[in-house]
């Protein structure tokens, strides 16, 4: 570990004093484990047994009950046939079913498949088959997303909450796998491909605290659903901080909001959707306070929800780029917000970033290009076989952007966004971004159509009360005119996945 890492650990309370016996259980734990979500809570509870782990809507476990009753269902489990290196599917909500679960599995030595609570039964089935799950926890209330021949063992988290419970079960030995999390891409046609990592280590987690301060033994709020990259992600820097997560199985905005009153906790993870609705519910209302930190990440932030975030809840916002392939790319803090809603922000520690141009040149500063970067949380490549765009180490994003001068990234687009009307390059995100910084759109999104004249043009879908004559003035008033979406589509919703990414494909 070198001096800045010690330092921005040390600023989060991580390395700290410790009582010798402490220290030394924490240790064997870790040796028992290794660095998998298992030794998460062994070594939580080695260290402080006693603390707050989790704040859900069934009550409150301590980490040495956490340890202790997923000790319990990894012997369940095993009794059921699950051994090391098989795939278990989870497909549950936000809670202790979801938490417990995955930690069980890990003890077992098994491989966890993070499944998509809104996806389709038919995917759900096809990705059961493909990644050969033996078998698949879920809530009782998801159980008819699977189907009865996906797997050969199904059992309930409430099943398991009862077990956790009674269960005689002792956790099987150390097992020598160690266990991947396989997360589902957000893909919104067919099954999802899965992108597998095998853990995060103490780089990871300083990577992220150098960009964002939180805290060792605080309370944080994760609304981001469990089964995606980035709410599994703060979930798994809360066990290197020894926080106590709460959680709530559905995103309400009033419950959110009345839950920082209730809980305080300094830290609330949401996606960029979740904001704006936190927003219609009136903030002012409810007691937010305690925060310190609103992470945002899983979609793309608009410039003027970020503006409306600072001014309702503080300077607080730190909105973080990456993706489920490549994880952290960029960090935007508050100050960058306030200086430009746009931008995504600096690299954080350990992160490689680069912009570079059709031949693999890096691009100078201020000229766009392919996005490609790289961390020790980057996926070893698809379950499938298939991989993303490597060079040098770093994997491609599947976004264009700009670097400044001071290596502050803007992120102009997907790859297959930017679309050429007339001979002129135009990004849907800054049309969107434009279309959502008028008062009167509630929400937007802009694709693109072939056109006999100029070859593409686009059209706009959004839920607004202005009309399209007063929109596409609006439009040219900031953008160039070739970047005028010709066509308005006005909707009272635009399609959503789970984690708040517009299903274009739908539109």
């Amino acid at each position: 570990m070198n001096l800045t890492a010690a330092r921005v650990l040390a600023k989060a309370g991580v390395l700290r004093p410790i009582r010798p016996d402490r220290l030394v259980g924490m240790g064997l734990q870790l040796a028992r484990w290794g660095v998998t979500p298992a030794a998460g809570y062994a070594v939580g509870a080695a260290a402080h047994p006693d603390r707050l782990a989790i704040i859900d809507d069934d009550g409150e476990l301590t980490y040495r009950q956490v340890d202790e009753r997923t000790d319990r269902l990894a012997g369940e489990l095993r009794a059921r046939g699950v051994q090391a290196g098989d795939a278990v599917g989870l497909l549950a909500r936000n809670g202790r079913g979801f938490l417990e679960a995955l930690v069980a599995a890990s003890k077992c030595g098994a491989d966890v498949l993070l499944l998509n609570t809104g996806s389709a039964a038919e995917q759900l089935t096809e990705v059961l088959r493909r990644e050969k799950a033996v078998a698949v926890v879920h809530d009782h209330e998801l159980g008819g997303l699977v189907e009865e021949p996906a797997t050969d063992v199904r059992i309930t988290t409430e099943e398991l909450e009862e077990l956790a419970e009674s269960s005689a079960a002792v956790a099987p030995p150390k097992s020598g796998h160690k266990t991947r999390l396989v997360i589902l891409t957000s893909g919104t046609t067919g099954a999802p491909r899965g992108a597998a990592r095998s853990g995060a280590s103490l780089d990871d987690a300083v990577s992220v605290l150098s960009r964002i301060p939180l805290r060792a033994g605080e309370r944080t709020l994760i609304s981001s659903p469990l089964f995606h990259a980035w709410g599994l992600g703060q979930l798994s820097m809360a066990l290197v901080l020894g926080s106590t997560v709460v959680l709530q199985r559905r995103f309400e905005p009033e419950r959110v909001l009345a839950g920082i009153g209730q809980h305080r906790p300094t830290g609330l993870v949401v996606v960029p959707v979740m904001l704006d609705r936190l927003l219609e519910a009136d903030v002012s209302r409810y007691d937010t306070s305690s925060l310190r930190v609103i992470a945002s990440s899983g979609s793309a932030l608009p410039g003027d929800l970020a503006t409306r975030v600072l001014e309702s809840f503080g300077p607080v916002l730190y909105n973080l780029y990456g993706s489920t392939e490549v994880a952290y790319v960029a960090v935007a803090t508050p100050e960058d917000l306030a200086a430009d809603p746009r931008t995504a922000g600096q690299a954080p520690w350990g992160v490689r970033l680069r912009v570079v141009d059709e031949a693999g040149n890096d691009c100078p500063p201020g000229t766009d290009g392919r996005l490609f970067a790289g961390s020790g949380l980057t996926f070893e490549g698809y379950t499938d076989g298939s991989d993303k765009d490597r060079m040098d180490g770093l994997v491609a994003t599947g976004d264009r952007g700009v670097l400044s001068a001071d290596r502050r990234l803007t992120v102009l687009g997907r790859d297959d966004d930017m679309v050429v009307i007339g001979g002129e390059n135009v990004f849907t995100g800054q049309v969107e971004d434009a279309l959502l910084s008028h008062p009167r759109v509630q929400d937007a999104a802009v694709t693109s159509e072939d056109d006999p004249t100029y070859g593409t043009r686009l059209v706009a879908h959004v839920v607004a009360e202005a009309d399209a004559d007063e929109l596409k003035a609006w439009v040219r008033d900031r953008l160039a005119r070739f970047a005028v979406p010709r066509e308005f589509r006005f909707l009272d919703e635009l399609p959503r996945n789970a984690t708040g990414k517009v299903l274009k494909q739908a539109l």
